[in-house]
């Protein structure tokens, strides 16, 4: 990716700083290039070192980027902690007050360009000039930005960005200019959170229930924006606990639900969990994950809450845990798991985390005409009088009627419970029913999505990986296979059930197996031995709150 630029905007929360990355961001996209951003920001509401990172190419972006191009600084701790990591063409745009040294720092006298509220603005027109972004183009996407403000505020934007943009052109040419993309492809510019979001409406959501808690929020937040054209239900309730119980009872009543959290706000809904897998209720959690224990660092990025999505809630039921990777299979896996939970009837997990929550991508639109809804029962099938909600059958799925919506009596309860519902303590009748649950892992595992295999075959090194690793492990192969080293990458969107056929064939014949996770113990290389015998020694872990890099990888293997 040589011919990429990476552009990182740096300063205090409250800056407007993400303003300047979101506006600059969505205008590259409509210019016709890819973008990934990378979001890192401190768990306070002003103040602390913030940065908005924009990776932008005319090829496919997969991963973030450490070193710097063009180094924006709002405030002077931008300097001090980013100025190392500049690359040789690397330049810095900062206030003409700064000490940075003259040879790379472009001194912007943004004291003159405009008044302290407009600065971002100011600041936005230097680097579109400095990038080769088209004028026109900026400007629109400022004014879409902001809607219908207040006829002077748009005017004195306008004013600002014109501005700006003519006091850069009288500096000395960035090397780093962009290439000019000609008839450019529609794009989307979306976060991993508002692909789950429309994932799930696109599959027939009618009910969300959330407590806020980052990284997760954005899920709900992009669900309200929709609720009243798309006819949904989102309710914040007073807690996690609350959260969970809505969500199963609108479920239980028949509208296709989710409820969304990060891994302290799950530890609430492991009672809730298991309810769903008593009660066999189709329910979609996403939980977005963040480094723990406890509180840990609420705004920065891990994958360290595999084992414990996994094994959540007592006793023993099927469920499956989806990994998405990309934007795309934020809003795929998000489909594929409300089919899943109504067709098995009980909890279906996607699992994320704050880097591909927050990061932006530009992806193509989504063709959604003939994407259906899933479809909840309304009418008993044929011969099933009297109509039994538990009823044993072989693959473990027993007919479910909507309460109310036809002349059965509906009856489910969290105890153990006979065929048509009613509470027992008969013990043989309770190992028929652990039998009819677990029956449907069977099915389950018939319909888990494969791992990708990709790169060379019987590969020196094979690269194990999952969810937003994906990226960085892709960029890292790809350069060590141009380097000459025949490498491969095993990478699994969905990280439960794990089904050893489908896997232990590349394991075993790539000559070394290295994991590349986001967590210190190799949670993933952990669950392979477990159900494949398979173990693998090497690990590439990051854990410090940090997305993976490629740049990370490589170091670690070496």
């Amino acid at each position: 990716m040589e011919k990429a630029l990476n552009i990182l905007i740096g300063g205090e929360a409250g800056q407007g700083l993400v303003t300047v990355g979101e506006i600059l961001a969505r205008s590259l996209v409509r210019a016709g290039y890819y973008i990934l951003v990378t979001q890192s920001y401190m768990s306070r509401i002003r103040g602390g070192h913030n940065t908005f990172a924009i990776r932008v190419s005319k090829e496919e972006i997969f991963a973030s980027q450490e070193t710097v191009d063009l180094l924006v600084a709002l405030d002077d701790l931008t300097l001090t902690l980013h100025e190392k990591e500049l690359s040789p063409r690397g330049r810095i745009v900062a206030d003409q007050g700064c000490g940075a040294d003259e040879k790379i720092c472009l001194k912007v006298p943004f004291g003159h360009l405009a008044s302290n509220q407009y600065s971002n603005v100011a600041a936005l027109g230097v680097i579109s000039d400095l990038i080769g972004l088209n004028g026109e183009v900026v400007r629109r996407t400022l004014e879409d930005f902001f809607g219908k403000k207040k006829p002077g505020v748009a005017e004195e934007n306008r004013r600002v960005l014109e501005e700006a943009m003519r006091w850069a052109r009288s500096q000395p040419p960035f090397t780093g200019k962009l290439p000019p993309v000609s008839n450019p492809a529609p794009r989307m510019m979306m976060q991993g959170n508002e692909a789950i979001a429309l994932g799930a409406i696109s599959a027939g959501l009618k009910f969300y229930s959330f407590y806020p808690m980052t990284p997760s929020t954005s899920v709900g937040l992009t669900l309200v924006k929709w609720a009243g054209k798309m006819g949904l239900v989102v309710e914040q309730a007073e807690d996690e606990i609350a959260a969970i119980n809505m969500a199963l009872g609108a479920s239980y009543a028949g509208a296709p639900s989710m409820v969304g959290t990060s891994g302290g706000g799950f530890a609430l809904m492991a009672e809730g969990v298991s309810l769903a897998g008593m009660t066999e209720t189709p329910v979609v959690i996403v939980v977005a994950q963040r480094p723990g224990p406890a509180t840990g660092l609420p705004t920065r990025t891990e994958q360290a809450d595999l084992h414990f999505v996994l094994y959540a809630g007592h006793g023993e039921f099927p469920r499956a845990i989806f990994a998405p990777g990309t934007v795309e299979e934020c809003f795929h896996l998000t489909r594929k798991a409300f089919f899943l939970a109504e067709k098995y009837q009980g909890p279906v997990f996607i699992l994320t985390d704050q880097f591909l929550s927050d990061s932006y991508r530009s992806v193509a639109p989504f063709d959604v005409a003939n994407l259906p809804p899933v479809q909840v029962p309304l009418n008993p099938p044929p011969g099933s009088e009297p109509y039994r909600r538990y009823a044993l059958t072989p693959n473990g799925v027993s007919p479910r009627l909507l309460p109310g919506m036809s002349e059965h009596p509906v009856v489910a309860g969290s105890d153990e419970h006979t065929e048509d519902g009613h509470l027992t303590e008969d013990l043989s009748v309770r190992k028929e029913m652990a039998d009819k649950r677990l029956r449907k892992e069977e099915g389950i595992r018939d319909e888990v999505i494969p791992p990708e295999l990709k790169g060379d075959r019987n590969p020196d090194l094979l690269l194990v990986t999952w969810g937003s690793s994906k990226g960085a492990v892709m960029e890292a192969a790809s350069q060590l296979r141009s380097g000459g080293r025949k490498t491969a990458i095993l990478y699994f969107p969905q990280v439960w059930p794990l089904v050893q056929e489908q896997f232990l064939s590349a394991l075993q014949e790539a000559r070394r197996v290295v994991s590349v996770e986001g967590n210190a113990t190799g949670q993933l290389a952990r669950l392979i031995r477990q159900e494949s015998g398979f173990e693998i020694k090497d690990r590439v872990s990051r854990y410090d709150g940090l997305p993976i890099t490629p740049e990370f990888i490589l170091r670690e293997l070496k």
